[in-house]
């Protein structure tokens, strides 16, 4: 039970499931071409452009990816892409607040004042906050090239 309300709580909003997809695709399409439109990327992932460009900006802003304007311009990976780990993304994306705040929306929970589920609370989320440090973009990328595509993208 405690973990199904903590998976109910705990979903990642779009602009971070948007920017993983994103950062995956484009590091995928780096071996074909140097640069991905924004276009392309929205067309293949099938999710709203200019939500997806104000992610990817961000995404640049942190210099996990290259932007490059201009009719040949587009995004790509740069030398640290790969090395990225998630909690970055999602720091980037949503912020970390979702790990201090308490599951239940409770005003007062903490060590002292714990919610019914406050010590799960906090055994979940560090799992989870170690998977997101420990993950990084290169791990999500190794293996079956194809495959990954095929999910992440809209068809």
């Amino acid at each position: 039970m405690v973990e199904s309300v903590y998976f109910t709580y705990m979903f990642f909003t779009k602009s971070f499931g948007y920017a993983v997809r994103g950062i995956l695709y484009v590091t995928l399409m780096s071996d074909e071409k140097k640069r991905v439109q924004i276009d392309e990327i929205a067309e293949r992932l099938s999710v709203p452009k200019h939500f997806l460009g104000k992610i990817m900006n961000k995404i640049v802003k942190e210099k996990i990816l290259d932007s490059t304007k201009g009719p040949y311009g587009g995004f790509s990976i740069n030398k640290d892409t790969l090395s990225v780990p998630l909690i970055k993304v999602l720091e980037v994306t949503e912020g970390l607040e979702q790990f201090s705040i308490c599951a239940l929306g409770l005003r007062k929970c903490d060590p002292e004042h714990p919610c019914p589920i406050h010590k799960e609370m906090i055994r979940l989320r560090t799992e989870l906050k170690s998977t997101l440090i420990d993950t990084s973009i290169n791990d999500l990328v190794i293996g079956n090239k194809p495959e990954l595509i095929r999910n992440i993208s809209a068809y």
